[in-house]
């Protein structure tokens, strides 16, 4: 039996989470979108949009997902008014309303299974695996020092380099907790260095972990990218070429000695433990370490704050919040399979 199960793409930002989307969107049974910005927003709003087993309450959630300024919705080809109709007939949960989107933007390239992409996932695993409780993640890493480098050079970045090194760390600080506390079948991760510079002997690895057969055109992703990456991000212009290498350890030209410095001091154990040999670069300035340690806190204490207050929105659920729309997610809540059409009694 094939998987149906969803997929995540998570890492610190450009270290090749939209390579890998591609890829995987190449796939011939896999659809995963551009970046959609509404899985946060709507889980930490969940109590205004109340009892997702009322019809109107799943309208209303839909219409600002196919209607909002900021999810991006409209970058995936779908028709709103669709979407909102079937959100009001499909399973009343949160996870359910959210997750059709995906649903149907798989079905746009007549692909059975679905996913998402977006970096800052790899904070918010426990909340997604809350609202689709079968998903795989798929964590990709990248040299600390090359992502810090391209991470200065992008327009939407404004935090600088040092905050950037603290973003990194945080990142591959989460994927070995996720690598502890997730099933094996569950979690899973790579490098980008290693998917540049064997793509088809990783892919087939990859492949294996999510149960799909490997598919050749994985290994070109360039093709994917004329309707998989919007126009208007040209930040992600090298999506359009071949899978190269030319990127790895770039970051000897691109950062300033006291960056170099600073990373070696500040990420060096982490870059161990990843693979990534240190430059021998001198000791960094206290002031420095000191800019880093602070924007590190800053990062954690904002990160418990946020935490510990759906931790108190727990304590009373409006509605539920498991999706029921792989087979996966149905057997989990003791349901039967699903029937090519279902109305959810409202």
């Amino acid at each position: 039996m094939q998987s149906d199960r969803p997929l995540f793409v998570v890492g610190c930002p450009r270290s090749g989470t939209t390579m890998l989307q591609l890829m995987l969107h190449s796939h011939h049974r896999i659809a995963v979108p551009p970046e959609t910005r509404f899985l946060g927003p709507a889980y930490f709003s969940r109590r205004m949009y109340g009892d997702m087993r009322l019809a109107d309450n799943r309208r209303k959630l839909a219409k600002w997902i196919a209607n909002g300024r900021n999810t991006k919705f409209r970058e995936l080809g779908l028709d709103p008014a669709e979407y909102i109709q079937a959100a009001m007939l499909g399973p009343g949960s949160l996870g359910s309303v959210t997750g059709m989107v995906f649903k149907a933007y798989a079905e746009r390239f007549g692909k059975p299974r679905w996913g998402d992409k977006r970096p800052s996932y790899y904070r918010h695993v426990e909340i997604l695996t809350r609202m689709f409780p079968d998903a795989q993640f798929v964590h990709i890493v990248r040299d600390g020092r090359d992502c810090v480098a391209s991470l200065k050079e992008m327009p939407w970045y404004k935090p600088d380099s040092i905050h950037a090194m603290a973003n990194w760390a945080e990142a591959v600080d989460f994927g070995r907790r996720h690598a502890r506390k997730l099933p094996a079948d569950a979690f899973y991760q790579l490098r980008y260095e290693d998917l540049t510079a064997d793509p088809e002997g990783e892919l087939r690895k990859l492949c294996t972990f999510i149960g799909e057969d490997y598919d050749p055109a994985m290994c070109e992703p360039q093709h994917m990218a004329e309707v998989a990456v919007p126009k208007h991000k040209v930040w992600h212009s090298n999506t359009h070429g071949e899978v190269t290498t030319a990127r790895s350890g770039s970051w000897a030209s691109r950062l300033e000695p006291w960056e170099i410095a600073l990373c070696e001091d500040v990420l060096s154990e982490r870059l161990a433990h990843h693979g990534y040999e240190l430059s021998g670069a001198p000791k960094a300035e206290r002031q420095h370490v000191a800019a880093y340690k602070d924007a590190a806190s800053k990062r954690k204490s904002a990160r418990l704050r946020k935490y510990n207050r759906d931790r108190f929105s727990r304590l009373r659920e409006p509605g539920p919040i498991a999706a029921l729309l792989t087979d996966g997610q149905r057997r989990l809540a003791g349901l039967p399979q699903q029937r090519t059409r279902e109305l959810v009694a409202r």
